[in-house]
Formats: structure tokens, sequence, C-alpha cells
């Protein structure tokens, strides 16, 4: 046995290559019936699939240059990355747009900025910003609610997202002032750490289901009960990256918290269906909707994502006729994220957010119906300018999913249908989510919404006025990509913003309905 290990010992090291090279060749020329390549070309092709493997991240970090990468270029996660780290998050030398592309957005200064007086609550915080209007006031609510911050969180369910992911986001809201939107996985203690709540629920009525997977009442009510920090309803219809699309959570995939959290039993497949059991039409809907409003006393909305426009315009005459409907409606636009989504239905379902959204409020708009309703707009919406041009479209409050996850780590790995999400964001693996730092990505994800309000002020204040709110389709021109020539939204989208009533900062700032913020943090 010692002659062996020493024989071994002094053999050169190419000799054990050259075997290992060997046992290789030999297991893909005459073992391996599922990749050609390797089976053609037993050593070549292994590099092969190793650089098709680490081919994304060449690209990401090497190849693309800082505005080429999709869904978010260099540039934009860069952004993210320094204002949530309160890093400086400028640019030097000027622009390295294109600004003659088609689509390109320009926003139109004012000669004269609105100038922020002594005593005005933008002196004190710089992104004190709320949403000009109340949700569930015209409707009578018997809880209105006015969202404290136009940046919201959008709805990413406990189980899409890691516990400390959901965590981190809900302790950066507090301390933002926003809301954060559940998700349909229902409400996870994750959520519950001093945030406000936007409970969202879909076809699966997970958490407010009955033994047979049917929606119920009495648990919708029971559920806002026990838990004050959900402000407002929301009913998903479908999303913008894959409308119309079911699910199937597996049974693998059930562990007790879920199960407990979800309603669901374990050891079973729960199916989400493409069509919700409680409503089958707009007149079905919005008699649900009026239901769950009276029940809870709660502000009650939905989402959706655009496509035609027949059933919109079927809603918007029926709220004409009847005198009530949803208390706030969420655009989301077909470039919106999602954990997973068949290409298909990603790429080519449903209408990209400006579409979507113009096609919709015009609707409401020719019918005097704006007022009543809060449009929450998604969609690759979380910089400065897409804000500002949804604003000016006729949006109240923005939300944010893929731009939060960025700001508490998301790298863009765009593995999050895999489990295995480096960054801890999106994956249920404990060893994986051991590197967030709650009380760190909690304050990342404040910086990031406290520096994108403030920067959507700055332009606003640029622009003449003082709430974004005021923004119209003249202050906002687009590239049209012919002839260098530029057009405003109302001539581009052939229809006209409704004025949002607005007083003041400080006639917002002193409404009862106003959203919490973690009292430190509101005027610091």
């Amino acid at each position: 046995m010692k002659e062996t290990i020493d024989f071994l010992a002094e053999m050169p090291w190419w000799v054990y290559a050259l075997i290992i090279l060997g046992i290789i060749t030999i297991k893909d020329i005459f073992f391996n019936r599922h990749h050609t390549i390797k089976h053609n070309f037993p050593i070549v092709g292994h590099f092969r699939y190793l650089l098709e493997k680490i081919g994304p991240e060449l690209r990401q970090y090497i190849v693309a240059n800082n505005r080429e990468e999709l869904p978010f270029n260099r540039r934009q996660r860069s952004w993210i990355y320094a204002s949530s780290k309160q890093e400086n998050n400028y640019q030097g030398f000027g622009t390295d747009q294109d600004q003659n592309s088609p689509g390109f957005v320009f926003i139109k200064p004012s000669m004269f900025s609105y100038a922020v007086k002594e005593g005005h609550p933008n002196k004190k915080q710089p992104d004190f910003v709320p949403c000009a209007k109340v949700m569930g006031a015209y409707n009578k609510r018997r809880k209105p609610y006015r969202p404290q911050s136009i940046i919201n969180i959008s709805g990413m369910s406990y189980g899409s997202l890691s516990a400390k992911a959901v965590e981190s986001l809900n302790k950066g809201a507090l301390k933002a002032g926003a809301y954060q939107n559940t998700g349909e996985g229902s409400l996870a203690p994750h959520h519950k750490h001093g945030g406000d709540i936007m409970f969202h629920f879909g076809t699966g009525y997970f958490g407010v289901r009955d033994e047979h997977g049917n929606f119920s009442m009495a648990k919708m009510k029971a559920l806002v009960e026990a838990n004050p920090c959900i402000k407002a309803i929301d009913l998903k219809l479908s999303q913008g990256a894959k409308p119309g699309k079911g699910g199937v959570l597996p049974a693998s995939k059930i562990t007790k918290e879920i199960a407990e959290i979800r309603g669901v039993p374990m050891g079973v497949d729960v199916i989400s269906p493409a069509y919700h059991s409680a409503f089958s039409n707009v007149e079905e809907m919005m008699e649900f909707i009026e239901k769950i409003a009276a029940e809870t006393g709660l502000p009650v909305g939905f989402k959706s994502a655009v496509g035609k426009m027949e059933m919109w315009v079927e809603l918007a005459d029926r709220m004409l006729e009847k005198g009530y409907g949803p208390d706030f409606i969420t655009i989301d636009g077909g470039e919106g994220g999602t954990g997973a989504a068949p290409p298909a239905f990603a790429d080519h379902v449903s209408l990209p957010f400006v579409y979507a959204f113009s096609n919709v409020y015009k609707i409401f708009a020719e019918r005097g119906l704006t007022d009543r309703i809060v449009f929450a707009a998604s969609g690759k919406l979380g910089f400065p300018e897409s804000a500002l041009m949804a604003f000016s479209l006729g949006a109240d409050v923005i939300h944010v999913a893929r731009e939060a996850m960025m700001s508490i780590g998301c790298i863009q790995a765009q593995i999050c249908h895999t489990n295995k999400c480096p960054s801890g964001v999106a994956t249920q693996n404990k060893w994986l989510q051991g590197g967030i730092d709650i009380p760190l990505k909690s304050d990342r994800l404040f910086h990031y919404v406290k520096n994108l309000r403030k920067e959507i002020l700055e332009i606003t204040h640029a622009c003449g006025y003082e709430h974004p709110s005021q923004m119209t389709m003249n202050d906002i021109d687009i590239s049209m990509g012919d002839n260098n020539l530029t057009m405003p939204l109302v001539d581009a989208y052939k229809y006209k913003k409704v004025p949002v009533p607005f007083e003041s900062m400080e006639q917002l700032q002193a409404c009862p309905y106003l959203g919490k913020a973690e009292p430190t943090k509101i005027f610091d």
C-alpha cells in the first residue's frame, strides 16, 4: 500500500490531467446521449457550455455599454444603488443619451422655478410629497386613506421574495412613509413591522379563502380587523408580465408557514386559476368591490394589465350610471416584472405602460370620472423622468417593484424563477438569505424612495409647480424619431389630463387620513 501511495505521489500532474480528460472523453463519447456537442467534441464542448452559463454575467459586466441592457441598463441600476447607499448619484460631462431616439422624454422647465419658502413642509423635508387624492373619499368609505408617499412598493409576495427581503421592504416603507403591497401570497408576519399595507389578492384568494378555495368574506373581515396596518384592499385581475395566466404552487414548495399564511393544505399542489370564481363580468366585479368595502370600511380597488378596451368602457359607463365603483385602479404596463412567466406572455401579451394608461385614463376622463379614482401606475417607473411622465399622463401614485428589489441588493441576475437568487432577495434558500442585513437593507430602501421623491420634486419645482399632480400633458414632449421632431403628450395621446384639485403641501400635511411614517423620519 505504501509503495502504491508513493508511486501515485511521484506521478507528474499532467498524468492526472490526462487521466481526467480521458475519463471525460470516454464518458461523453460512449455514455452521453443528451448533449450532441459534448458527444462530438468531448473536451471543447464542456467549455462551450461553461461560456454559455456565464455569458449573461460577461455581457452584463464586461461587454454591454451603460445604456444597452434590459430590463434595466447599467446607468439605471447605478442610479438606484447610489441613491439607496446615499452615495453620489450625479453624472459628469453631460448626457450620454441619444436625445433624438424615438420616445425620448423631454421635460419642459419654466423660466421661473417654484420657490420653496420658509415654513413650507419641503423646507424641512425636501422629499415630503403625499398623494394629492384620498382613496375612498368619493365613495365615502369609513376609513379613507391618503398615501403619505407618491412612491410605494408594488405587489411582491412572500414566497416569491424571501422573508428577509419582505421584512426589509416593510421596515424601509415605514421609514419612508410609503405603503407596501403584499402581493397575492397574502399577509405574512414579515409584512407586519409597522409599514402601511395594501392587501392584495388574486384568483387563489390566499389568506381569505375557504376550504374549497373560494373567497371568504368572513376571513377578509377578520384579517382586516386583526391587522390595522391594512389601509386598502387591492383586487388583482391581471399583471402586465403575464395577464390571463394562472399558476401552480407545487406541493414541494409549500412549507408549514406558507400553508398557514395562504390558508392552503400541505402536500397538495395549489392551483391559481386564470379567472376569478367570485365574479365573471364587470357588473359582478363592481358589486364584489362594494361588498368588501362595506364589510371592511376600507378603500377597495383593482390592478390590471390592459388589452381590449370594451370592458373598460363598460366599467366607466356603469360607474357613471350607478354612482359608485373602485376607489383606485392600478394600471400595470406590459414591461412590468414577475418572478416567473412564459416568454411569450412577458414579451407580447398586454400593452406597455404609456399606451395602456393613456387608453384607460382617456375613457374615464371623457366621462368626468377621474376625480373618483386614485390612479396607480406601475411598469419601470422608478426613475424621476419616468415617474413625472406618468404624473403628466394622469397618474396619482407610482408603484415600484424591481427598483425596490435593487435598492436592497438585487443585481438583476434574472434567475428569480430558479430559487437561486444570489442576493437572497428572490429565493427561499436560507443560506442565500443570510447575506441580507435587515436594518441596513431597510435603510437603503428608505434612502432610494427618499432620493427618488426628492428628485421628482426638484424637477417639479423647475417646471414651476409645487406638486407633481400639477404636471400637465403639455409639460412633456417626446421625440417622434422623425426629422428630430418632438410632440407634446397631449398631441401624441389625443386627450387632456383632468386637473387634480390641489391647494398646498400644508393642506396635504394636515389631512387626517394621511398615511404614517416612522415618527423620527417625518421631519428630521
